[in-house]
């Protein structure tokens, strides 16, 4: 599909860790909405990025990795393909990771606009893996490390340990509302629907 006049340049970025027994063509199955938003008929004809010094979609066999540095020319309704693309890679993932989508406003030129204007680019942070807990592993991580970046500017880093606590804290109450939640659903104990809380086990460090 032509996109040369499209109102975005978006870049996608992230490593995802993945089971060691899937496939490529299973990837490229996961990953079919990036590579047809790019009008490519494969992903071995789509994982080419935009800009040359990006090295694309990767599939590092040997280390189970999915690399991704991507660029590609779209609109809005890219970030259907996004939520496509990760319901698919929760299936494949190892582990929790996060992936980092901008959106880059290709219409808007600071030279040429007024001052007033502004222009319309987004970020996004997209998280996928195997089970809640390891998606919520990583969002409490990255949390922990922006919080710690910020208030080291002023306290020590052996004077957090009681935010990171707290921190701790609201993870494990959102992930004990989300096992709850999904017991709600669950056939009586002893009925054959099994004894185990639907959310698995809970992330590390969440006390």
């Amino acid at each position: 599909m032509s996109r040369y006049n499209a109102p975005f340049e978006i870049h996608v970025h992230g490593e995802v860790p993945l089971r060691p027994d899937v496939s490529y063509a299973q990837l490229q199955d996961a990953l079919k909405p990036l590579w047809t938003y790019a009008g490519a008929k494969s992903l071995a004809d789509g994982a080419e990025s935009s800009y040359e010094e990006e090295p694309g979609i990767k599939f590092d066999a040997p280390e189970h990795l999915l690399r991704i540095c991507w660029t590609v020319p779209g609109d809005e309704d890219f970030r259907q393909s996004l939520d496509e693309m990760c319901m698919s890679l929760n299936e494949l993932s190892e582990q929790g990771a996060a992936i980092e989508v901008t959106f880059y406003d290709a219409e808007f030129d600071e030279e040429e606009e007024s001052p007033e204007a502004e222009s319309r680019d987004d970020f996004v942070m997209l998280f996928v893996g195997p089970t809640p807990a390891a998606i919520m592993q990583v969002q409490r991580d990255l949390l922990v490390e922006d919080v710690v970046d910020l208030m080291e500017r002023h306290f020590d880093g052996s004077e957090l340990s009681g935010v990171v606590a707290e921190i701790d804290k609201l993870f494990g109450q959102r992930f004990d509302a989300l096992v709850n939640s999904l017991e709600i659903g669950k056939p009586p104990r002893g009925s054959g629907g099994g004894s185990g809380h639907g959310g698995g086990r809970r992330p590390r460090h969440l006390h």
